[in-house]
């Protein structure tokens, strides 16, 4: 076995969005389990946009401890048990990520029982999305749901969800015509509203002429503004991300404002609320369950963008902000 490894560490508070030199790739020895511990070797791990959140010092809410400069990067991975109480060759999920080999509780790691079909698939950021949709938006049959932030880890599921859950119409808002075209041709988006272009509004009203009965809104800012303009009476609006906040250039990823016209809240009987997992523990295995369902049937796709090994993974967040990515960003070992 190696004697050391390779990780990712803070190396400086960025001053603004976070740039490939504000992280180091740091080598150290391979870590020696203690009691109760068990040595994984990672195979994959998830890069997710909190992370700016977490870098940024602006953690209040946030269940996450933040991250300050020397510290090690963390989140969802994927790995091989190689010593420690648990089965020697069995895979975990765990949230020690942006290392080679991690040290994770054995009580904190979960072990993969083949119910998903391709093992990366436990990283998809897909849970939130089904739970805002069944337990906050309650997708009905015939509705037309409007998904924002359509081309990230949580919008590329969503749409497809929203789908399966017997919406009429799905439409996504995304920054890229490239990714505008992927969303319909490969996610089944009816239509797609492009940020930055014509207005907004104007291109909702166009996208869905009969309304929006739901919005899964992982964005917030102008696309939320927009979208209660276009909601039908009874809307039913979900609340899973705030990018533009944690995009922005200008914050430090912990407040995320938005203009919304509560004169249209109150008369068209709008309803938001934000979706948290934590509020909602019995999701989490019925997801997991309708996926594997889903992905045996064909019925579903896990899109991701792979950055190829630790040599690439200092540059794997700052990509993910500059919208270079496709679904969500996962890092190969």
């Amino acid at each position: 076995m190696n004697t050391t490894h390779r990780l990712v560490r803070l190396a400086r508070r960025p001053d603004g969005l976070p740039v490939t030199g504000d992280f180091t790739l740091a080598e150290a020895p391979v870590p020696r389990p203690e009691a109760g511990q068990v040595l994984v070797r990672n195979t994959h791990f998830l890069v997710f946009p909190g992370l700016r959140t977490l870098i940024g010092g602006e953690t209040r809410d946030v269940p996450l401890p933040p991250l300050h400069p020397g510290d090690t990067l963390f989140g969802p991975a994927i790995g091989e048990v190689t010593d420690g109480p648990l089965e020697k060759g069995r895979l975990v999920l765990h949230l020690q990520g942006w290392r080679e080999y991690a040290t994770p509780a054995a009580a904190e790691c979960r072990l993969l029982d083949g119910a998903l079909s391709d093992p990366v698939a436990h990283l998809a950021q897909g849970s939130s999305a089904y739970g805002a949709l069944t337990r906050l938006a309650g997708v009905r049959e015939g509705d037309t749901v409007f998904v924002t932030g359509a081309a990230g880890a949580v919008g590329t599921m969503a749409g497809q969800i929203a789908r399966l859950l017997g919406a009429a119409r799905v439409i996504g808002s995304t920054g890229s015509p490239d990714k505008a075209e992927r969303l319909e041709r490969e996610l089944g988006y009816d239509a797609t509203v492009l940020r930055g272009a014509a207005p907004l509004e104007g291109q909702l009203a166009e996208a869905a002429p009969d309304g929006i009965d739901v919005v899964l809104d992982t964005v917030g800012g102008e696309q939320l503004t927009a979208a209660v303009h276009a909601a039908n009476r009874g809307a039913r609006f979900a609340l899973v991300g705030a990018l533009d906040g944690q995009l922005s250039p200008d914050r430090a990823g912990g407040s995320a404002p938005a203009v919304l016209d509560t004169y249209r809240l109150l008369t068209r009987g709008i309803t938001i609320a934000g979706y948290s997992g934590g509020d909602h523990p019995d999701v989490e295995a019925e997801w997991e369950a309708r996926l594997g369902d889903w992905l045996r049937a064909g019925q579903i796709r896990f899109p991701y963008t792979p950055v190829q090994g630790m040599e690439q993974a200092p540059g794997a967040l700052p990509g993910l902000i500059a919208g270079r990515s496709f679904g969500a960003t996962i890092v190969e070992l």
